[in-house]
Parts: C-alpha cells; sequence; structure tokens
C-alpha cells in the first residue's frame, strides 16, 4: 500500500493539478510561523499539517499523499513509536473516510508528541470538535486560532472550538 501511495504521489508531484501549487504554500505557512527545536519534528509537524488541510478540502488523494509524507517523515526519528504507528496507517489508508478515521489516533498522538517537545516559534492550537468521531468528539492541531474542521470538510467546516495552546 506504501508502494502504491509513493508512485501516487510521484505522479502528483510531476502534475499541477489546480491547486497543487496551494500544496508547498500550505507547508511553507506551517514551517514559517511554527519551528521546533528538533528540525525533524518541524518536518513531521509540517506534513500533518499539509494532511490536515487536505481533509478540510475533502481531497482523498492530497490526503493519501500528506499521510504518506508524513509517515516517510516519521522514519528514523526517535520516541515516536506511536505515532509512527498510527501514521503508517494513515499512509496505508486511500478512501477518504479511511484517511478521517486515522487522524482521529493520529492527532491524538500528534499532540502527545508536541506537548512533550520545545518550540521554539509560534503557538500550535488544539482543536476539538464534539461531533467528529460518532459523537464521540475529536481533536486536532493547527496553525490558527481559528477553526477550519478536518472531520467534516465543507460540510461544517466551523464545526469546534480551541481547548488548548501548545507553545
Amino acid at each position: 500500500m506504501v508502494s502504491l501511495a509513493l508512485v501516487s504521489w510521484e505522479t502528483y508531484a510531476q502534475h499541477d493539478h489546480g491547486g497543487s501549487s496551494n500544496h508547498g504554500q500550505e507547508k511553507e505557512m506551517s514551517t514559517s510561523t511554527i519551528s521546533f527545536k528538533d528540525k525533524g519534528l518541524g518536518e513531521v509537524y509540517s506534513n500533518y499539517i499539509h494532511l490536515k488541510n487536505a481533509l478540510v478540502a475533502s481531497d482523498a488523494m492530497m490526503a493519501m499523499n500528506a499521510s504518506t509524507d508524513l509517515y516517510m517523515s516519521l522514519q528514523g526519528m526517535k520516541n515516536v513509536d506511536e505515532v509512527f504507528k498510527v501514521a503508517k496507517v494513515a499512509a496505508n489508508a486511500v478512501s477518504l473516510t479511511d484517511q478521517l478515521k486515522a487522524f482521529v489516533p493520529l492527532s491524538a498522538e500528534m499532540m502527545a508528541l508536541l506537548k512533550n517537545s520545545k518550540l521554539t516559534k509560534g503557538e500550535v492550537f488544539v482543536a476539538f470538535c464534539p461531533m467528529a468521531n460518532e459523537s464521540s468528539g475529536a481533536y486536532w492541531l493547527s496553525n490558527e486560532a481559528s477553526i477550519a474542521n478536518p472531520y467534516f470538510g465543507e460540510t461544517m467546516r466551523s464545526c469546534g472550538s480551541i481547548k488548548e495552546t501548545i507553545n
């Protein structure tokens, strides 16, 4: 599955699919407003934000590419075993529904990872939507205090609230 995702990513990277120019801008924005003492963690977080943005846009192909990037950026890092496990599940998810299911535990593990890290610039916002995850609620991370809900995409983009700030 990961091999298939990598081939798809390479194909996607070679073509401009009307919005892929936004792909780099989103990653650039996340790395320019947030930085970590551990540069590898900065890349992981940037890939997570790209995945979140793909889910907000309800773009399954972009989500698959972003989750593969996230999984690849975790390889070789220390103390990321749990994040690595859930990132692998996300990287193997092809449908948007499976990506969203994988995003719930991925966000929880990313939160734990970031809370134990050192930010050198910016703030990370922890958002929560009580209606996500079959009304069990779910968290996600964001660079901004404004809500862009990845669990409901365009249907309920503003559903949720900021619960915590990591700085």
